[in-house]
């Protein structure tokens, strides 16, 4: 189906960067809005319900994925994780643009329910870097951030499933580059096509 909005898809190996370039590429662009998914984890510092997530218990996770109002979900680091399937097509059939910052299991889940979807990924600069980031942040045991390294090897190995990559070793370089790929698809001739039918049929373009 055809939507006036651009869905972006974010997806990254923990401790990339990807929740810090989404905040500051959200703090830019005013016709952005992110799509808080819902999850099963337990918030980390500062996080609060309804504004990094929708934190809900595992019963009530499963019975969401029973009634279908899941996009997609998943299962990472052996928590829960989906999108609202009511959220999305209510911004995107309105003409907003929404980022999801998602696993790459429901970024590919998403390009095939919404072909027209953006898929970035975010890289780290190396695994040494990764690793330094990871302790860094000082939010999981030792053994955890093995668990986060080992996937991350896998989830990496995704990235040639996405439209863009960007490599965040310098944060400004990184956010550059995500706004760019952003301003590029709204440019895109098909959506700009979606967004300003329009005009579009006032040249006869349509």
């Amino acid at each position: 189906m055809e939507y006036p909005g651009n869905l972006f898809v974010i997806a990254a190996p923990s401790g990339a960067g990807k929740s810090t370039l989404v905040k500051a590429l959200l703090e830019l662009d005013a016709h952005l809005m992110v799509s808080i998914s819902h999850t099963t984890r337990q918030p980390r510092g500062q996080e609060r319900d309804g504004r990094e997530y929708h934190f809900i218990d595992e019963a009530s996770f499963r019975a969401m994925i029973a009634s279908g109002d899941f996009l997609e979900w998943a299962e990472v680091h052996g928590n829960l994780y989906g999108t609202s399937r009511q959220a999305i097509e209510e911004r995107v059939s309105s003409g907003r643009d929404v980022v999801l910052e998602i696993d790459w299991q429901g970024a590919l889940q998403i390009k095939q329910l919404f072909p027209n979807a953006v898929l970035i990924f975010i890289l780290p600069p190396s695994w040494e870097e990764l690793a330094q980031r990871l302790l860094r942040r000082g939010e999981d045991e030792p053994e955890i951030i093995s668990q986060r390294l080992a996937n991350a090897r896998i989830e990496v190995s995704k990235a040639r499933n996405f439209d863009f990559v960007i490599i965040n070793g310098l944060f400004e370089t990184a956010l550059f580059d995500l706004k760019t790929v952003v301003h590029s698809q709204r440019l895109k001739y098909v959506s700009q096509q979606r967004s300003k039918s329009a005009v579009f049929a006032a040249l006869e373009l349509i």
